[in-house]
């Protein structure tokens, strides 16, 4: 009834109210009970051998760089629990943004998403090979006492990428002793094992970007270090590789932590590169500079894939530096994180810095992290020596090789490596293919290097600092080699390796 101002009286409202909810809810039944049988539905009750609402998941994100490890998780999986099943996707809607869980509940309430073909992709899993993956898909399969269950997987894209595994099934302990299976065969399987790869940071994302990088091969011979650094190092790194169950079995431990320190471009990243090189089925995790935020996941992915290697360049850059790792400096981290592993876990912590000074307060305080400090100093007359060889040792030599050592002193392997190939620019200019280098070729070359405004050039390839290096021209009759830099004075550097244990 209305009221004599013609709006309805409160119970007939109410009334009118209810009538209109029942409607809607028949309306939305009859929707749900058509969508129920659409092919997508279907699909996924008829393995399940239930209705849609009797139907759980159990599910778990893993980073976007473990994306191809779950692939092959899953096809294990598939391969002895339902050989032959076929995938089957998701069209429609904002496929991309939503769950799985929540794409099938829009398509029985609204029929918003439909039966489609499964996205897939490609990822990487060695520097010159790529997988494909599924990106959006599910597959119906059993659990191992045949309980019919269905798997999927699921990549977001949103600001942190990640992909998902979701299993469906009646029971939670079904779905989640499926889900723990195909993890134990993810880890199983992991494409990372035993390669070498380094963490970035994407430009536009706070994400993981694993690059793979091929494993170095380096020799001794290519290594020039006073004599007995590279050998020491070795022993303390590959040779508990080599010994790792007699020392396991003698009771001592296996992880240990290696510093190399000294100034820049004298061959730290060079030494790293050939004891990675030595560590033949070791799995190598490379972290520089902003990527060092992910440090956790560097370690965790050590421990799990174990005997490895985490690789930590330049420490010092950002040693004390808050913002990287929310609120204490990520050396201290690193310390932290380097206790958390096990004493007999096979996993080495190679540190570079190019001031140990900044790193050494951090070390004495938290002691026994670093069992091992090197220095890895600017290379004497008789290294300096050896470099010019080994860099032209595809070249004849026909040079006074101890006045271009005798005037390269203070200068690093940097900076002798861009000595040969200016001097091959130089001898370039008059021939086409070049054999050999002569006293004038290093002569122009060690000019052009000294020369008005490249000041800043010897100490960007680690040579002395200006305090240290004066580039000017030497007068003296007897030698003809022109303008070459005066002898430097080698800048003090600690002698001894700080005190870490």
């Amino acid at each position: 009834m209305s009221t004599p101002d013609g709006e309805l009286d409160p119970a007939s409202a109410r009334s009118i109210a209810a009538a209109l909810q029942r409607l809607l809810r028949s309306a939305a039944d009859r929707v749900s009970d058509d969508n129920a049988q659409s092919p997508l539905i279907r699909k996924l009750t008829d393995h399940l051998g239930c209705e849609f609402h009797e139907v759980l998941t159990v599910d778990e994100d893993f980073a976007d760089w473990d994306h191809a490890s779950l692939q092959r998780g899953v096809e294990a999986y598939l391969a002895a629990h339902s050989p032959g099943a076929e995938w089957f996707g998701i069209s429609g809607g904002e496929r991309h943004f939503e769950s799985l869980d929540s794409m099938l509940t829009r398509a029985l309430d609204f029929g918003s998403y439909r039966l489609g073909r499964p996205d897939y992709g490609t990822t990487g899993i060695a520097p010159d090979q790529n997988m494909e993956v599924v990106k959006l898909g599910m597959v119906p399969s059993r659990a191992a006492d045949g309980t019919p269950v269905v798997l999927g997987i699921q990549t977001t894209e949103d600001f942190n990428q990640q992909v998902g595994l979701v299993v469906f099934a009646q029971e939670r302990e079904v779905a989640t002793a499926v889900r723990d299976e195909v993890r134990r065969l993810k880890e199983e399987h992991d494409v990372l094992r035993g390669k070498f790869v380094s963490f970035g940071v994407s430009e536009h994302m706070e994400n993981q970007l694993v690059t793979f990088l091929p494993r170095p091969e380096l020799t001794a011979q290519d290594v020039i270090l006073p004599d007995g650094r590279l050998e020491g190092i070795e022993e303390h790194v590959v040779g508990i590789a080599r010994q790792a169950e007699r020392l396991l079995a003698a009771g001592q431990h296996l992880k240990r932590g290696v510093l190399l320190y000294g100034p820049p471009g004298t061959g730290k990243t060079h030494s790293v590169r050939y004891l990675i090189g030595r560590l033949a089925g070791y799995t190598v995790i490379q972290l520089t500079g902003p990527a060092m935020r992910f440090l956790d996941n560097a370690v965790a992915l050590a421990r799990r894939l174990q005997p490895a290697v985490i690789v930590l360049e330049d420490v010092d850059l950002v040693a004390e530096d808050r913002e990287m790792y929310e609120s204490s400096p990520i050396l201290f981290s690193l310390l932290d994180a380097m206790d958390g592993v096990a004493e007999d876990a096979d996993v080495v912590f190679m540190l570079t810095t190019n001031r140990v000074e900044v790193l050494e307060r951090a070390l004495t305080e938290r002691p026994g992290r670093v069992d091992l400090a090197v220095e890895i100093p600017r290379p004497d007359a008789e290294g300096r020596l050896r470099l010019l060889r080994l860099y032209a040792r595809h070249l004849r030599l026909d040079a006074d090789l101890d006045a271009v050592v005798e005037r390269t002193e203070g200068v690093t392997a940097s900076f002798i490596k861009e000595l040969l190939r200016r001097a091959v620019l130089v001898a370039l200019r008059t021939q086409e293919n070049v054999e050999s280098l002569t006293d004038e070729h290093f002569a122009q070359a060690l000019d052009g290097m000294s020369a008005p405004g490249q000041g800043l050039t010897p100490g960007l390839l680690g040579a002395a600092t200006d305090e240290d290096l004066d580039f000017e021209d030497v007068e003296d009759p007897d030698d003809e080699v022109p303008a070459l830099p005066r002898r430097a004075r080698p800048r003090a550097w600690p002698g001894q390796p700080p005190s870490c244990s």
